[in-house]
């Protein structure tokens, strides 16, 4: 009896510990390699999975936390893609005749583990060959690896550069080009596949440009990348007035942020800021969102301007998490991994039974174990069970960045290692190549002059100067039912040079976040428009300004204006500021109410000198017209009817003829009526004075010496006048600034002291006269218009004093108007004072008009 129950017993304890065994190989975390026989070795560093460590503190959170935004940052398992493209490489290249014939290549995978401290452990167990390594030391002889393929992060590849350059070891990075690894100095060991993103800069700035965004926020790793990319970023932006807001640099330490109470900086305080730029990877932006409690806020445009960011068709948990970003933009490199969709769809759980990695994969995507593992709850995968007949619900097939620049790796590697076995069988071609000489520091130089052509037809160099087009898509993150969230591609930023670029957008298929209905705005100050001008600020960013209104006789026509630019001469600005109009050009004309008053005084006055000068001829032998020299009368009246005339030169468009005309007919005519008046007063002096005794007065009055007086005045005014024209005569001038909108063409005096010595000339006229006239105005006789004369000169000089003054506060046509004013108003008052009383006689009391009437009234006087 007791012998059946021990072999019970056995029986039940062997099951017991075969079913540990299996459940050890499940979920075998312990084991961070796996390993593919061949020839020819390459080691790989992938960060497929992490370890929960840290301090107790941190666990402790990690384990209360329900977030699934704390779920997706502490998932083990992640980057299976790329170990599948390693596995594709690898076997595309073994099946190639063409590359390295007659030898295999294979690979010895390690984790590359995501912990400062924990960095180096990975290329430490590959030197040592076990767990418990020994520096310097290698415990396994049975492969030699002569390159390794690492650096999802440039720390990494920093980090265990140092060390692989102790063994000369060829290290080809596939993450992000970095210019920190380009120093040869201090890394002449590492290669990086992918190529220097020198338009991604570019791109960003086009699509921020395109949408007129100028107030933005950065959001960036707080590694060698992001740094980088900041620095990239702000050295473009300032030329093109873009400016951040704020930068959030997150910590590389994330795990032990989330557990501190210090959080980053709320997107909230900065309302104006509606477009943020993040640069990072998936754990980055999911640490951020949780830090910043951003799941339910989506009232802001992300740009996410790092190619390998993520992929949300991979990331099938994460996804619905995504919706945050709906409305918002990616930048990728949309390029193809020929044949490896066709391998990934052949993919059986069987194809790779000693990959502890793969049977992962399996688990996690299907939830079921691969043959011949049976894991707990997991049902065993079905025989016929691939990625094809799966691939709507679980989609790992689609072609990212890192994958790419994997594939490039493996295949440079493999083609350096190709000219590297030809060139040892060209030294010694009676010898067979010995794979086991190889050495990895013979690698290098094919390493750096290697240059071929891939499948996909890009060429693979490690010239980081090369020419090459680079292409980025531009997605459109757009929320479907049950927050699914998809990318769509909405353009395209394709950069051949610097100086040849291009952004091609379709704003018809962009859906913006739901907050917005339309394209929102992200600035710091409005758009000065047209007719402003902007102000920048101290201390203030270049995005921060104020807006002025343009000045007098300038304009702003475009947005955002530095300064207002001044309209042309003939132009004029528009109320608005933002036009400049042609003026029209205008003067004093019959067409304006001015002009035409004017002239009709002009005609009027004209019509009335004409009457008197016909009564005076009709009545020219009557006593009063006879008594005043009507010789002298005639003259006078036809002066003073050229000088009604004379304004109609000043009316009317000028030119050069009227310009010249104005001012000499003008001094020739007033020179002749005030040397006529002048010739009156001292005819009537001589006369009276001839009459008593003494020879002066008598000779001089027989003698006929006033008749001198007129000629003399007008030659003294001709040679003012000749001096005048000949020094500097008077000229059209387009005055463009005394009248807004108008062009007013009027007539330059030219010169001014010419001008001003033919009206001192006219005035000491004037004086003389009036002298002369006021002597002789109390001389006994009833036609002595002496008195006449003194008024009128008097009314002539306050005129033209009253002129001066007036004259030189006007400007533009109203000069024209008041010097036209002033000749009518003098030229008035002379007709009046000397002409009208005659005419009153003559017309309305011819009795007076009578020499047997004048003798009655002197025979009465004397009795």
């Amino acid at each position: 009896m007791s012998l059946p129950l021990h072999c019970l017993f056995l029986i039940l304890q062997s099951m017991y510990g075969l079913m540990k065994i299996t459940n050890q190989k499940c979920f075998e975390y312990g084991k961070p390699t796996t390993y593919m026989k061949a020839d020819l070795i390459l080691g790989a560093f992938i960060p497929i999975f992490f370890t929960l460590e840290g301090p107790k503190e941190i666990q402790i959170f990690f384990e209360k936390k329900e977030n699934p935004l704390i779920k997706s940052l502490i998932e083990k398992w992640k980057n299976y893609q790329y170990l599948l493209t390693l596995y594709f490489a690898i076997e595309e290249i073994n099946k190639d005749a063409q590359v390295l014939p007659n030898v295999t290549l294979g690979f010895h995978l390690y984790n590359a583990f995501d912990y400062h401290y924990r960095t180096l452990e990975g290329p430490l167990m590959w030197l040592s060959g076990r767990s418990e390594f020994v520096p310097n030391y290698k415990c396994k002889t049975q492969y030699k690896t002569l390159a390794i393929i690492a650096g999802v992060r440039p720390e990494f590849s920093a980090a265990i550069g140092t060390l692989l350059e102790l063994y000369k070891v060829p290290q080809v990075s596939y993450g992000n080009f970095n210019s920190a690894l380009t120093d040869k100095d201090t890394f002449p060991s590492l290669y990086q596949t992918s190529p220097k993103d020198t338009a991604l800069i570019q791109g960003v700035i086009s699509l921020l440009l395109h949408f007129s965004w100028k107030w933005v926020g950065l959001v960036v790793s707080d590694d060698l990348k992001g740094k980088e990319f900041i620095s990239d970023l702000k050295a473009e932006i300032t030329s093109e007035d873009i400016c951040v807001a704020f930068t959030v640099k997150l910590p590389t330490n994330w795990k032990i942020q989330l557990v501190s109470e210090v959080g980053l900086l709320s997107l909230n305080q900065n309302t104006q800021v509606n477009v943020h730029i993040f640069y990072g990877d998936i754990n980055d932006i999911l640490f951020f969102c949780f830090k910043n409690g951003i799941i339910l806020n989506r009232r802001k445009v992300w740009i996410m301007t790092n190619p390998q960011l993520f992929y949300l068709e991979s990331e099938y948990e994460l996804n619905i998490f995504m919706y945050i970003f709906g409305g918002s933009f990616s930048f990728s490199k949309n390029k193809n991994i020929p044949g490896f969709k066709h391998f990934i769809e052949a993919l059986m759980p069987s194809q790779y039974p000693e990959d502890l990695y793969f049977r992962k994969f399996w688990i996690d995507t299907f939830y079921c174990t691969p043959p011949p593992l049976h894991c707990g709850k997991y049902i065993p995968c079905p025989p016929n069970i691939s990625l094809e007949t799966e691939q709507e619900e679980k989609v790992v097939m689609i072609t990212s960045e890192p994958r790419v620049s994997i594939w490039n790796a493996v295949h440079a590697v493999a083609h350096a290692l190709h000219k590297m076995l030809l060139s040892k069988t060209e030294i010694a071609p009676h010898k067979a190549a010995n794979k086991d000489s190889l050495l990895p520091w013979q690698l290098h130089p094919f390493l750096r002059k290697i240059q071929f052509t891939s499948t996909d037809g890009e060429q693979i160099c490690f010239d980081e100067n090369k020419n090459h087009v680079e292409k980025y898509d531009i997605q459109n993150f757009i929320v479907h039912t049950n927050h699914y969230t998809f990318p769509v591609k909405v353009g395209e930023f394709v950069s051949k040079s610097p100086q040849d670029q291009g952004l091609f957008i379709n704003e018809v298929m962009i859906k913006w976040p739901s907050y917005y209905n339309q394209t929102p705005e992200s600035i710091c100050t409005q758009s000065c428009g047209p007719g402003f001008w902007k102000i920048l600020e101290e201390d203030r960013p270049i995005c921060c300004f104020s807006c002025l209104f343009c000045p007098e006789r300038h304009i702003s026509n475009q947005t955002d204006q530095m300064e207002c630019t001044p309209c042309p001469i003939q132009e004029y600005p528009n109320p608005e500021r933002n036009n400049c109009l042609p003026k029209s050009v205008t003067f004093l004309s019959l067409e304006d109410s001015l002009g035409m008053a004017l002239a009709c005084t002009a005609l009027c006055l004209s019509v009335s000198t004409a009457v008197v000068l016909g009564i005076f001829l009709k009545h020219q032998d009557s006593p009063i017209v006879k008594a005043n020299n009507r010789t002298l009368s005639f003259i006078l009246l036809i002066s003073l009817l050229l000088c009604f005339l004379c304004p109609f030169l000043f009316i009317g468009q000028p030119n050069t003829a009227s310009c010249i005309l104005q001012q000499i007919t003008f001094a020739l005519v007033f020179t002749l009526a005030l040397s006529t008046i002048l010739t009156k007063t001292i005819t009537v002096i001589l006369a009276f004075r001839a009459m008593t005794p003494g020879k002066t007065m008598r000779r001089l009055f027989v003698s006929g010496f006033y008749n001198f007086v007129i000629p003399i005045c007008i030659l003294i005014q001709l040679i003012l006048l000749g001096l005048w024209l000949g020094i500097s005569p008077p000229y059209i001038e387009a005055d463009a600034h005394s009248e807004h909108g108008h062009i007013i063409i009027l007539c330059n005096k030219g010169s001014v002291t010419a001008f001003y010595c033919v009206l001192a000339y006219l005035g000491i006229l004037a004086l003389v006269s009036f002298s002369v006239a006021f002597l002789a105005r109390n001389l006994p006789d009833t036609f002595n218009e002496a008195k006449f004369l003194t008024f009128s000169m008097l009314v002539f000089c306050s005129v033209w004093v009253t002129f001066l003054p007036v004259y030189h506060s006007t400007k533009d046509r109203t000069m024209v108007a008041v010097e036209v004013f002033s000749i009518l108003t003098s030229s008035a008052g002379l007709l009046g004072c000397i002409f009208f009383p005659k005419c009153y006689i003559i017309l309305l009391r011819p009795d007076k008009n009578y020499l047997k009437s004048f003798k009655n009234k002197t025979q009465s006087r004397k009795n």
